[in-house]
């Protein structure tokens, strides 16, 4: 339930302006429909959508009554069913749902983009304490859980100080004509106190306990994606994110694995407490630290400010661009978290191929095991990403034993003396496997530079119709954090490479290569070797372009096509 909400019973209001409260026996008797293989598709123009009922309220009734055979003759459109279960746990569904798109899953991502969007996303009015340097503590929550199933129940834990009303917007991230988003709900306004701060634990934690000021279940429509919450303030119309991802179990071309073990890896909040955080050093990278995913994501803290980012980690920095043109050409994609691999090698196989975007630098060797084991079952891999699966990660309970909601670093995946920069990594083991034997290629050297990203093999399918010949760069393309050293792996190719700098004309030492190899099916595994692939992808609303060792240039028409050509082979290979 919702906190200073008027509980609701659940009512369907037709499109036609009959309006209609469902018993029991109706939604029963509507999903025995829906459930015949032999069933009649419904007109796609009779939708519906919800109306919330005051529990002290009958539904309203008017004109003549709905009978079973009505619904049978298809005389009104079918809204996802929710199970009216009293006032407590009524799942709300947004409407539309018919039994045509039910079946048609391949089409859903266009189809979803066909609706309304809206820019009201986007943050407007936000400050973050110089105190702490990282949190908005006048508004700030997390959610209960990384990502989250239709029909699941999903908590958010918000703290306002000083206390503050606030709502709570909801808003799916996509294309949606340029938008970048849809609002699926509203909450609020709603009360809220101050939380406190978690006491630091055992390898400085910081584990939040805060009361939950909503708790939603999924609507059964919803589809796959990432979602954001806006949280703004009656007082003084502050404002921040959480963030949370829907995921499924349907058959889909591309799974979209978002980076959020990274995303937390580097959140500071409420001050100085990243797994890059010893109480010593800022930039730490060895054992003993732990961090939670119970806690708001504070402001990114590494190569550029971006503030109106602050509670969505780094999803709007590295993997929205890739988002926003995946779903403006209609891709079949779906979306998980990090922790949706770790812990479901099952679920990677319903995809054709598989996408590592951004920053996704901590995996746990059962990431790594899963993603080897859809390598040999025939599953593609794009690596769209740079730094990818470079520190290994341990998993643990929350305080409250809540698995996988804590982890810490303890170990790297590449050979001793591989990277230069670390001191403290030393400290930890570096045993295999090496991440290059999963990716083609893996951080090393200097780890860090930028380049232009460079042509080497230009009768290779992945550049057809780019033009590029052998030679021939992209410039700014390669950044932050790269991939170079190449696996033994047979029939591997380096596509691209050159070397790194730290400014123009000041080589670093380092060098990249994008490199692709094939699987045992007929698949293959593909490395951009670059975290600003997504840069040459698209640029949606809010974004805010990276500039350090080298500047990437926006969308480029190579950078598309090439990812185009991946993305077809996947699916045909797949």
């Amino acid at each position: 339930m919702v906190e200073d909400q008027e509980p609701f019973y659940d009512a369907i209001v037709i499109t036609d302006g009959l309006e209609q409260g469902l018993t029991q026996q109706d939604i029963a008797d509507l999903l025995a429909f829906v459930r015949q293989p032999d069933a009649t598709l419904l007109p796609k123009e009779m939708k519906t959508h919800r109306k919330q009922v005051p529990c002290d309220k009958k539904p309203a009734k008017s004109g003549p009554a709905i009978t079973r055979r009505d619904l049978l003759k298809g005389a009104v459109g079918l809204g996802a069913m929710a199970a009216l279960s009293g006032c407590a746990g009524v799942e709300r569904d947004s409407g539309g749902l018919t039994r045509e798109s039910a079946l048609d899953r391949s089409d859903s991502i266009r189809r979803e983009n066909e609706k309304p969007g809206t820019r009201d996303w986007l943050l407007t009015n936000t400050r973050i304490d110089p105190a702490t340097k990282y949190r908005c503590p006048w508004i700030e929550g997390y959610c209960s859980r990384t990502s989250v199933r239709p029909g699941e129940e999903i908590s958010f834990h918000v703290s306002a100080n000083p206390p503050s009303r606030f709502t709570l917007d909801l808003f799916r991230m996509g294309y949606y004509g340029g938008a970048g988003g849809r609002q699926v709900l509203s909450l609020g306004p709603l009360k809220r106190t101050t939380q406190p701060d978690p006491p630091m634990g055992e390898k400085r934690l910081r584990d939040c306990r805060w009361d939950p000021c909503a708790t939603i279940k999924v609507p059964r429509d919803w589809l796959s994606g990432v979602y954001l919450g806006k949280l703004t303030a009656e007082r003084e119309g502050l404002q921040s994110y959480l963030i949370f991802i829907v995921r499924d179990d349907r058959p889909a071309d591309f799974i979209f694995q978002c980076s959020d073990t990274t995303w937390q890896a580097y959140n500071r909040w409420p001050s100085q407490f990243a797994l890059y955080d010893d109480g010593a050093n800022q930039w730490y990278w060895g054992p003993n630290v732990q961090v939670s995913f119970n806690r708001p994501y504070g402001r990114y803290c590494q190569i550029l400010d971006a503030p109106l980012s602050t509670g969505s980690g780094e999803w709007f920095l590295w993997e929205f661009p890739l988002a926003y043109w995946l779903e403006s050409r209609g891709y079949n994609v779906t979306y998980i978290s990090n922790l949706d691999t770790h812990g479901d090698a099952k679920g990677l196989l319903r995809a054709k191929g598989f996408l590592s975007i951004g920053h996704d630098e901590y995996y746990s060797i059962e990431m790594f095991r899963h993603l080897k084991e859809a390598i040999d079952a025939g599953l593609n891999l794009a690596f769209l990403s740079g730094n990818c699966c470079c520190g290994r990660i341990l998993l643990s309970p929350d305080t409250r034993g809540v698995a996988n909601r804590a982890f810490e670093r303890i170990g790297v995946f590449g050979p001793a003396g591989g990277t230069r920069d670390f001191v403290a990594m030393k400290s930890l083991p570096h045993e295999r496997p090496y991440a290059n034997e999963l990716i083609g290629a893996h951080s090393t050297g200097p780890v860090t530079g930028g380049a232009d990203w460079i042509c080497a093999t230009p009768d290779h399918w992945i550049f057809e119709g780019t033009g590029m010949k052998k030679g021939d760069g992209i410039p700014g393309l390669v950044g932050w954090e790269w991939h170079g050293d190449p696996a033994p792996i047979s029939g591997l190719e380096v596509v691209a490479t050159g070397p790194t700098q730290d400014s123009p004309g000041k080589p670093n030492g380092g060098f990249y290569t994008a490199t692709i190899y094939p699987g045992p099916r007929g698949n293959f595994v593909f490395n951009a070797a670059t975290c600003w692939w997504a840069d040459g992808i698209s640029e949606p609303p809010g974004y805010l372009r990276p500039s350090v060792y080298t500047t990437p240039k926006g969308p480029e028409p190579r950078v598309q096509r090439i990812t185009a050509n991946v993305l077809e082979r996947m699916r045909r290979s797949g």
